[in-house]
């Protein structure tokens, strides 16, 4: 059975610990992960997470391969214009993409279908096919034109998940509200997860 097959974009909103749990989650269950990792993310990332990523996709690779130790086959990271890369096409991109987090700004392109970079083509492609997106913004409080553009994506078949952990788990640590909204993430795209607990089932 082929392993799953996954667009993971990560954009400029706050959020990088959200970002590099699922990307974790995703290459230790053994998906194949196609990344793609905006000018503001690596910015994010710095600050949040005093990561500093290095400048070329190869580079990136070879980054996070090493991090989180899993096979180089399992991961694919592009540049912000490889347009001949397979997220950019119907019929070879995954038929499903997470942005996490997803900023409102990528959210305003993905719902006006800029795609001006390869992020928001790789999600206007996914909603073209009818595939999966899931978008996962982190900004408080919403404007009427974010409340606009998540609703006019809801209606063309997105997800939209906010990052907002739920406190019924008693969470100990700021990783257990992290592994909170990755593992519902995980849960929306059928990969199995053991971060979390669904409700009303012990571990």
């Amino acid at each position: 059975m082929t392993n799953p097959s996954i667009t993971l974009a990560i954009t400029g909103a706050s959020g990088a610990p959200y970002a590099l749990r699922l990307l974790e989650s995703l290459l230790t269950t053994h998906c194949t992960v196609h990344l793609l990792i905006s000018s503001a993310a690596k910015v994010v990332l710095a600050t949040e997470e005093e990561l500093q990523l290095p400048s070329r996709p190869a580079q990136i690779k070879s980054f996070f391969v090493e991090k989180f130790s899993c096979n180089e086959d399992q991961l694919h990271v592009y540049g912000k214009e490889e347009w001949f890369s397979p997220v950019a096409s119907g019929s070879a991109a995954p038929k499903t993409m997470v942005v996490c987090p997803c900023s409102t700004g990528t959210l305003s392109s993905i719902a006006t279908g800029a795609s001006d970079n390869l992020i928001e083509r790789a999600a206007d492609v996914v909603l073209k096919e009818r595939g999966q997106l899931i978008l996962v913004p982190r900004e408080m409080p919403l404007s009427s034109i974010h409340l606009e553009n998540m609703l006019k994506l809801s209606q063309l078949g997105a997800t939209i998940m906010p990052a907002a952990p739920g406190f019924y788990h008693q969470p100990q640590s700021i990783n257990d509200l992290v592994d909170f909204v990755v593992a519902r993430i995980l849960d929306h795209i059928g990969i199995d997860q053991t971060l979390m607990p669904r409700w009303g089932y012990q571990r």
